[in-house]
């Protein structure tokens, strides 16, 4: 179930930057609304320093562009704007074409949990310029923030190993729609459930959760409250125990353990939340095993990220579930990917497609022109070799070697190709069936056991090849010394 029909107004047509309606506007008054264009949704670097990212958000895209409309309060509202002169910034002409106009775009897309690479398009959209244009700004909303976050889960669920990662991170959340974006992303990137019970609701994805310092600082020690704990939720119990002293924490955890045995339940385990928490778990384990509680999980939490949890396991931390909150929904250490929207094709009605090109004096942001698919090439093993950008128009070259985007060197496929963009709408309606979450969440796991070992590293210095077929490639240079 997508959250936007239910969490929001039914329109979210003003959710976008005024240049795109300024934009949208000029293209108007210069008679250019009937103008076809392809747009593309890509990034130009893996985030984290990292070898890949994982796609989402493709699902609440595809609900925006197909359920996009002006009503009439955001025709009146944009009816008040004024320029620099004081007059209204829009006709009331166009106003009235943005009301009546249909929403006729077609997209194709990499499939949500899918791998993405730098300068491929994870969204291609094609259709009139205008709702084209239109759509550039909540698009990369809901594509860059999701994609993002389940990059980085999907990082911390590797750093984890086979233990159980849990998303604690709503608290800390960039607001309600960041908080319900960051749960939905991380259980697709691999988190196996979430504190967010609305996400929980939403999602179908699973909800766990403990209970907090207040609680034991709500009673006259911490052993009663332990125990009045144990009496709401016997069969639930997981004790924080670091509220005071944690090694006595532990102790008492223990002592209620017992009393729970004794009434015929289980102590499930308990927290940690502060401290040394290398040294604390090792602590906590003997304590536990000691006092007859082998199977009691030890809980982790305290602003953890992929990189101090491999620390810890390095240290021999005797922990079985990973509390993950802030580093993981704000991706604390790169909060955004970067991804950008552009031009690839227009062409006027009855006329031939004029490819595009943005020049830079940066070689990575020049883009790729042209109707582009992607071939993903599979080793006879099964390891991914590399994907391959060509032209839907011309089809492949000839050419068995391809030039590669980011270092400019060359790459000859041998592998079987696999076209990756899929058919989502078509003229505005939907032509696929949404998988579940889970579905989503599954592609992701056997996508990542795909990916060469080195790419999975934290830190990636030889990337994944993403190359142009010879067609695009000469098309490129050609655009870019006519520019010139």
């Amino acid at each position: 179930m997508s959250s936007l029909s239910s969490l929001y107004k039914p329109s979210l047509s003003l959710l976008t930057d005024l240049y795109q309606l300024t934009m949208s506007y000029g293209y108007w008054k210069n008679g250019m609304q009937n103008h076809e264009a392809v747009f593309n949704l890509f990034f130009r670097r893996t985030p984290f320093s990292g070898g890949y990212a994982i796609t989402a958000g493709l699902e609440q895209a595809a609900e925006l562009i197909s359920k996009s409309h002006f009503t009439q309060e955001d025709l009146d509202y944009l009816s008040t704007l004024t320029g620099n002169d004081g007059e209204p910034l829009f006709e009331d002409g166009f106003l009235s074409y943005l009301q009546t106009s249909k929403n006729s775009i077609d997209l194709d897309a990499i499939p949500e949990g899918s791998l993405a690479f730098p300068h491929e398009p994870i969204l291609r959209l094609r259709g009139p310029i205008i709702p084209c244009q239109l759509l550039e700004t909540p698009l990369l909303t809901l594509i860059n923030f999701q994609t993002l976050i389940a990059t980085k889960a999907s990082r911390v669920c590797r750093a984890a190993e086979d233990d159980l990662v849990l998303e604690f991170g709503l608290r800390r959340a960039q607001g309600f729609d960041g908080g319900l974006s960051a749960s939905r992303a991380s259980y697709i990137g691999g988190c196996h459930a979430s504190s967010n019970v609305q996400a929980g609701k939403l999602y179908d994805i699973p909800v766990k959760g403990t209970h907090a310092h207040a609680w034991v600082m709500m009673f006259p020690s911490e052993i009663e409250s332990f125990e009045a704990y144990a009496r709401a939720m016997p069969n639930n119990c997981i004790f924080l125990v670091d509220t005071y002293d944690t090694i006595e924490g532990v102790h008492n955890a223990v002592r209620m353990g017992k009393k729970l045995q004794e009434q015929g339940h289980q102590m499930i385990g308990i927290r940690l939340d502060s401290g040394d928490m290398a040294e604390l778990s090792k602590d906590a384990r003997r304590i536990l095993d000691e006092g007859g509680f082998p199977d009691a999980k030890i809980v982790a939490s305290d602003s953890l990220d992929e990189r101090k949890i491999q620390t810890l396991k390095a240290r021999g931390a005797k922990i079985q579930v990973w509390g993950v909150g802030t580093n993981l929904v704000t991706a604390k250490d790169q909060p955004a990917l970067g991804g950008v929207y552009k031009l690839a094709a227009v062409r006027p009605p009855d006329g031939d497609w004029e490819y595009k090109v943005k020049l830079s004096n940066t070689p990575i942001k020049v883009s790729n022109p042209g109707i582009l698919q992607i071939h993903r090439f599979v080793h006879e093993d099964g390891t991914l070799e590399g994907d391959l950008l060509f032209s839907t128009e011309h089809g492949l070259s000839s050419s068995p070697a391809h030039s590669l985007v980011q270092v400019g060197a060359t790459h000859s496929f041998t592998g079987t190709p696999n076209p990756l963009l899929q058919k989502i709408l078509r003229g505005g309606e939907s032509v696929w069936t949404p998988p579940s979450i889970h579905e989503i969440r599954e592609r992701a796991k056997r996508e990542l056991a795909m990916l060469p070992e080195n790419l999975l590293d934290f830190t990636v210095n030889n990337p994944y090849p993403v190359a142009l077929d010879t067609m695009v490639y000469r098309l490129k240079q050609s655009l870019i010394e006519n520019a010139r």
